[in-house]
């Protein structure tokens, strides 16, 4: 790793795109779904607390990502603007400001909620940052698979932070988000396949191929679905999420379909990977909100 000369000082927006904001989002309110689908009254100090540690150990991992990653985002089109790559961050600030916002975050959590919370953050931070971003992604292709379990933490923490414990749906919700980050990821993969084969980085698409990606991201979707629709017949949830996990998977399997069944690039700017890409977002959002609603309406 090289270092940056920094040709501008950076500010408060330089320090909040280190966090990674748009991924935050969706950390933070599967987090939040976690907390508020317990079956507990949350004292809303506590809960706002947990919260915010959750936003803050998100942003922490984003951070030492973007630290380590500098060089590789300085290849890659759709991330050279970072801060760092972009020069106007050095990396020893931003170095700091993960490690300082993590070990503030688990503290907090540890201090102010419970440490089941704060140890689930914890190795939350530790798994994107050591297992994904250092070990991983570097060297395998199957990097998204393993290490979507960083993303899956949040309702585990979310449900800890209520209870002090973890139950059967919030790891089953677990399930769902380490099976969804396949099929969402490698659909961004395939249409920005040229900046992870410029970085080096052995994405799927890249060591693989299309064709295999796309097999891939139709037989990633199977467990997936099956995840989503479990908690209704397991008596987890009513038929509020049921139906809603049936109807939105339902169309995440008919989009998957049709990035799976495409056998070569057409000259459309990928829009089947595309629309699963985005409707993806949309999907955990629609069902976490759905286990929220089903939770204080049944």
């Amino acid at each position: 790793m090289t270092t940056q000369s920094v040709a501008l000082p950076a500010d408060w927006r330089d320090f909040l795109a280190l966090t990674k904001p748009r991924v935050m989002t969706l950390v933070v309110f599967t987090g939040l779904c976690g907390l508020l689908a317990a079956p507990v009254h949350v004292n809303p100090v506590i809960g706002f607390a947990a919260i915010l540690c959750i936003a803050l150990g998100a942003g922490a991992a984003g951070a030492l990502n973007q630290w380590y990653e500098a060089d590789i985002d300085a290849q890659m089109r759709r991330t050279a603007k970072r801060p760092l790559p972009a020069g106007r961050m050095d990396r020893q600030s931003a170095l700091h400001f993960g490690v300082g916002l993590g070990a503030f975050s688990v503290a907090m959590m540890g201090l102010f909620v419970n440490s089941l919370a704060a140890a689930i953050l914890a190795l939350s931070i530790l798994f994107y940052v050591l297992v994904y971003t250092v070990w991983l992604k570097p060297r395998t292709p199957q990097n998204i698979v393993i290490g979507g379990a960083a993303g899956a933490f949040p309702p585990l923490i979310g449900w800890a932070a209520a209870t002090g414990d973890v139950a059967p749906l919030p790891l089953l919700l677990f399930v769902l988000v380490f099976l969804w980050t396949p099929p969402h990821f490698w659909a961004l993969a395939l249409f920005v396949k040229t900046d992870y084969a410029n970085a080096g980085i052995p994405m799927l698409p890249v060591v693989a191929g299309e064709r295999a990606t796309r097999r891939q991201i139709g037989l990633y979707t199977i467990p997936m679905a099956a995840a989503a629709v479990a908690p209704w017949p397991l008596k987890l949830t009513g038929a509020i999420y049921g139906v809603t996990a049936i109807v939105a998977t339902a169309w995440f399997v008919v989009l998957t379909v049709r990035v799976a069944t495409r056998s070569t690039r057409a000259e459309d700017t990928m829009r089947p990977e595309k629309r699963l890409f985005a409707f993806s977002i949309a999907y955990l959002f629609i069902l976490f909100g759905a286990v929220v609603v089903d939770r204080w309406l049944a």
